[in-house]
């Protein structure tokens, strides 16, 4: 089998530069910094809130600081972005200019393409199924007012689908957007039947722009889903999260309790980091179809988002710990031939997922990232 160079593609969080919006929901100025700096220890050792190095609480609106990213990345081996997008219905498209920034990026340290988080954004209070994203960014006072619903996710018809193909377009004829056999790769979180139309009907416009097609990848949140027109990739630790909630008897009788309408209350929910890492590799081996791209994860804490009830952290990080597991989830990736992992996440500061250098590890984990792969890629890497 043809050993290929692996292609680490960090999770991107554009949410770091003033918008509108974000003024008008949670308050003038708001951006994700403002969960992060808020965040609170839960317990002895909790490691909140976390900091960047040097207080580098950067604004993603300005160039100087997305190439600031960009030869970090490219310089500790990470090969792209798998930038968020947030288009919700008929030209409503927020959180742009980083994206926009790696398009028109004349040295290019780095490739990127889209995730698309096709949710409504809706309030941290609301029984809404959506996104809920930033449940801490409201202040005491705010809770309960306004919106439940902030701004809303519709698929649309053909005519929605050809507006939000055109602004794809300005992204995938790009240099910098990743393709795969001359296929601009789009991502997306959640799945409904009436995208395999979307799909093919953008599929039609990208050949007429010359393109093969689009490489279309889906979030895989259950253990043994299967298309043959689709890829999958595994976004850690959630799926693992997901997967390992109990045993069959405590599964089945969640589902009795929800099916006479019993709700337990929320609370804060703990993994560990070593067992869960093990589970992931675990998945990783068993997953030997081409179509699914393993994925990583580097920590993991949304306690600054998701508060003291609803939080979910993932305990005994260091870089170290990653540093052996990643390695070992790198050659099961050589192994099977396979080209990419997605990592989670390069900036999810608030939910304490981020490769970016801290105050407490400092490069750490960039470090490791970058040891990894300069002793299993081929000779071909150059960081």
């Amino acid at each position: 089998m043809e050993k290929k160079d692996i292609k680490v593609i960090a999770m991107y969080l554009p949410q770091f530069h003033q918008i509108p919006e974000n003024d008008e929901f949670w308050g003038k100025g708001f951006t994700d910094w403002e969960t992060v700096k808020r965040a609170k220890p839960i317990y002895d050792g909790h490691q909140q809130p976390r900091v960047p190095l040097n207080c580098n609480y950067y604004d993603l609106s300005k160039e100087e600081n997305v190439e600031w990213q960009a030869k970090l990345a490219h310089d500790h081996g990470i090969y792209g972005f798998g930038v968020y997008h947030y288009w919700f219905n008929d030209g409503k498209n927020l959180l742009t200019r980083p994206a926009e920034l790696l398009r028109d990026s004349k040295i290019g340290n780095v490739k990127y393409f889209f995730v698309w988080d096709n949710n409504s954004w809706v309030r941290s209070w609301s029984n809404v199924a959506g996104n809920a994203w930033a449940p801490n960014a409201e202040k005491e006072k705010d809770k309960h007012k306004g919106p439940t619903v902030l701004i809303q996710y519709i698929l649309g018809e053909e005519p929605q689908w050809e507006k939000h193909y055109n602004y794809l377009r300005e992204h995938f004829t790009s240099k910098n957007y990743e393709k795969i056999d001359n296929k601009p790769i789009f991502c997306l979180l959640s799945y409904n039947p009436k995208m395999k139309k979307m799909f093919d009907f953008w599929n039609e416009l990208a050949k007429k722009d010359g393109f093969d097609g689009i490489f279309f990848v889906l979030m895989r949140f259950k253990r043994n889903e299967k298309w043959d027109w689709i890829s999958k990739y595994t976004y850690q630790p959630h799926s693992v999260s997901l997967w390992k909630q109990g045993n069959l008897l405590e599964r089945a009788f969640k589902k009795l309790l929800a099916e006479v309408g019993y709700k337990p209350k929320p609370r804060l929910r703990y993994f560990d980091y070593d067992k869960t890492w093990q589970e992931v590799l675990k998945q990783a081996a068993r997953d030997t179809d081409k179509t699914i791209i393993n994925g990583a994860f580097v920590d993991y804490d949304d306690s600054p988002r998701r508060g003291a009830i609803k939080g979910t952290i993932f305990r005994g990080a260091s870089p170290e710990k990653f540093k052996k597991y990643f390695k070992k989830l790198v050659e099961i990736t050589e192994s099977q031939g396979k080209e990419y992992i997605f990592l989670t996440a390069w900036n999810e500061w608030g939910e304490g997922a981020y490769l970016e250098p801290d105050e407490r590890y400092k490069y750490g984990y960039l470090d490791a990232v970058k040891e990894v792969l300069l002793n299993t890629n081929s000779g071909t890497t150059k960081f």
